[in-house]
């Protein structure tokens, strides 16, 4: 049985909503979910945020999921990426002091994807494993030099897209993990929000952590 509960926590301009989950059993890691673009409406309510904070508790990890800055009841107010990846770094901290240093995973879907992907460089201890979902690549100004707006990420990352992305096409998700040789996993015919395929996202984290040692 998985338990939610909603907690305030302090971020770098005020207070951050969020909302953990918890196992039943001693929570064997920890997993961070960022949510879409605020400015287009996405909160940590978010269908995928939601099904990939319970999919991760449902594996045993304390989870949780939270709203960036001038969202929902999060104080500030949105700062094009730079302030949300230090608004999930705090986060993280809040987890890590919660929890002890278990592994961590970072996960987030679209502009939360691209944010976690560079929260990853700034992590000591590194994060364990990535879940991007429809990373928002090209669409942010370039960081670290790169074309994409996006940082490279360990080959271990599971990046996960839909095959008729209207927002983020598919091919810009290429460019992106072609230079890394990093695999995509590609939803035929799913679009950006992933209509009626929920549950094989699931599944897809599922298989990628059952029996995994982290």
């Amino acid at each position: 049985m998985v338990t939610q509960s909603k907690i305030t926590l302090a971020g770098p301009v005020g207070m951050l909503e969020a909302m953990l989950h918890l196992p039943d059993s001693e929570p064997r890691a920890i997993a961070v979910v960022a949510h879409p673009l605020p400015t287009m409406g996405g909160t940590m309510d978010n269908k995928i945020v939601t099904t990939l904070a319970k999919t991760f508790a449902e594996l045993g990890f304390a989870t949780l999921r939270f709203n960036f800055r001038g969202v929902g009841g999060s104080d500030g107010v949105f700062d094009n990426g730079n302030g949300e990846v230090e608004d999930a770094l705090a986060v993280v901290q809040h987890a890590r002091e919660a929890f002890g240093h278990l592994p961590l995973v970072l996960a987030g879907f679209s502009f939360g994807a691209y944010v976690q992907a560079r929260v990853a460089q700034h992590l000591h201890p590194k994060a364990h494993k990535l879940v991007l979902v429809a990373p928002a690549v090209g669409r942010f100004a370039p960081s670290a030099g790169l074309r994409t707006g996006m940082p490279h990420v360990p080959h271990t990352t599971l990046l996960i897209h839909g095959e008729q992305d209207e927002i983020i096409p598919l091919a810009d998700a290429f460019d992106w993990a072609r230079p890394q040789h990093l695999p995509v996993v590609v939803l035929p015919e799913a679009g950006h929000f992933f209509h009626g395929r929920l549950q094989q996202l699931k599944q897809i984290v599922l298989h990628e952590f059952n029996g995994c040692r982290l």
